[in-house]
């Protein structure tokens, strides 16, 4: 039988997001049984729970979601359980994994284990050794467990070499899944826009 593990934050009003960025709203413009059919306006950021990067988020004139390669979206996964790392992920904490050109890598971390609640700003995050040691890898896409993959606060720098190599994916909730591999399947959202919610699905293979 086959397993999925659905790894996308739910969207709701009330959720966690990244300090000064909006918090999402839902509205009911249109109920049964005064009206015919129930509907709903929905106010967002596009950086809210799980979401893709683009180019434009950190660049003036630039490429947004909508020409991020589909290629990226799907494909061979590799979740590895960083779960011991403190607060800051490293080369030498990737260097003993099969990482291979064209993966598509996620980052399990005490982040997903300890939940999202409410906004924690010392989540555990990449540096930028372990950035260019991905790059230099030839993954096409990187997940990290948390709303931003950087410091918060800092690392601009990291999220400048991931994003301008690769598909980058926050947000994600790895807390039921194991170490191992997996078929990914990201949707985000076809907005032109600088970041975009995603659904993610893991197949287990």
């Amino acid at each position: 039988m086959v397993k999925f593990y659905d790894v996308s934050m739910r969207i709701r009003e009330n959720m966690i997001v990244y300090p000064k960025n909006p918090e999402p709203l839902i509205k009911r413009y249109s109920s049964i049984p005064q009206d015919k059919v129930n509907e709903s306006l929905i106010t967002l950021g596009s950086h809210t729970g799980t979401h893709v990067d683009s180019k434009l988020h950190i660049q003036k004139d630039a490429d947004g979601v909508e020409a991020l390669p589909l290629g990226s979206f799907f494909g061979k996964c590799k979740v590895l359980d960083l779960t011991y790392v403190k607060r800051e992920i490293h080369r030498e904490d990737l260097k003993d994994y099969q990482i291979e050109e064209g993966d598509i890598i996620l980052l399990k971390t005490k982040n997903s284990k300890r939940g999202y609640r409410e906004f924690r700003r010392d989540y555990v995050h990449v540096k930028l050794d372990a950035a260019k040691y991905l790059v230099k890898a030839g993954i096409k896409t990187l997940g990290c467990d948390y709303l931003s993959v950087k410091k918060f606060g800092g690392d601009d720098e990291v999220h400048r070499v991931l994003i301008n190599n690769l598909t980058l994916f926050e947000g994600l909730n790895l807390a039921q899944v194991p170490e191992g591999e997996y078929t990914f399947i990201g949707l985000p959202l076809p907005i032109s826009c600088d970041g975009a919610p995603a659904r993610i699905i893991l197949i287990e293979n």
